[in-house]
């Protein structure tokens, strides 16, 4: 993994804007705070901008508690780049773009994940990849899995094959015609707008339809704090995932969040799980 990237080691207290060249395709960023760096990865056809937009997660308190935050625009989502290859966007690669994006923010160093749904099977790809990488997690949103991911995978290949005969347009449509779960009734611009370009949308949902998490043996390995946060409601988010997770990584912390104000903590219950020391805290 190599690449050059705009930013270095260090960052600023006010958020600055960079790009990081990664495996052929740039990945745009937010660099805030000082401290012990931690990233973030968000949802499929996500990106930083519409996550903000929808008011769906805030991560100040993660800065004010003393960590270095990086938020990045996944591969062909938001303001990164990609190709309109379905492979480039599974959750396994997607794992390897993280993992060279912070062998060049951190060096060999350590360092703190936070992830939602596609996210956040992003960060056990790369935790089970690359042991020693993370020093504790933060699992938002855990996403269908196993048992549960074959009809899941079949709406995003719907969802792709709509794309490319009616546009993307119809697309947002129709989820934001879904019924809304009640954990998201105080937030009146969920769900987020989808911030992927015509031409990647396709490939991109594809890529997730063609994705799963690591083996639940692979998974039982991870051996670091980890912190799972569900919110309730949502078949696309299943409670049950997030209750695998926990019985297999030893030691994980479980809260599923029924309501808006359970939600909205989520920003003070990761900064209190990842701590001003950069993993002194408890797990």
């Amino acid at each position: 993994m190599s690449g050059t990237s705009t930013a270095g080691p260090s960052a600023p207290s006010d958020p600055t804007e960079s790009r990081a060249h990664v495996r052929g395709a740039e990945l745009a960023y937010t660099d805030a705070g000082t401290g012990p760096l931690a990233v973030y990865a968000h949802g499929v056809t996500q990106s930083r901008a519409s996550e903000a937009a929808s008011g769906l997660f805030d991560w100040s308190p993660v800065v004010a508690a003393g960590r270095r935050l990086v938020r990045y625009d996944a591969r062909g989502h938001g303001q990164s780049t990609g190709d309109p290859v379905p492979a480039q966007y599974t959750w396994p690669q997607l794992a390897e773009d993280l993992l060279a994006l912070l062998d060049q923010l951190a060096g060999p160093s350590p360092v703190a994940g936070i992830g939602s749904s596609m996210g956040t099977g992003t960060l056990l790809h790369a935790a089970v990849a690359a042991p020693g990488r993370f020093d504790r997690l933060v699992l938002t949103a855990p996403p269908t899995a196993w048992a549960t991911r074959a009809a899941q995978a079949d709406l995003y290949r719907r969802g792709a094959d709509l794309v490319e005969t009616r546009g993307p347009a119809l697309f947002a449509e129709l989820a934001a015609s879904a019924p809304v779960p009640p954990v998201f009734a105080d937030l009146p611009n969920y769900p987020p707008a989808p911030d992927v370009s015509e031409k990647l949308f396709p490939s991109v949902l594809r890529g997730a339809a063609d994705s799963d998490l690591p083996s639940e043996q692979a998974l039982a390995t991870i051996d670091i704090p980890v912190l799972i946060l569900p919110w309730a409601g949502d078949p696309g988010h299943p409670v049950s995932t997030a209750e695998r997770l926990a019985a297999l990584i030893d030691g994980a912390q479980l809260q599923v969040a029924e309501t808006g104000a359970q939600l909205a903590s989520w920003g003070a219950l990761a900064a209190d799980f990842l701590g001003p020391g950069g993993g002194a805290g408890g797990a």
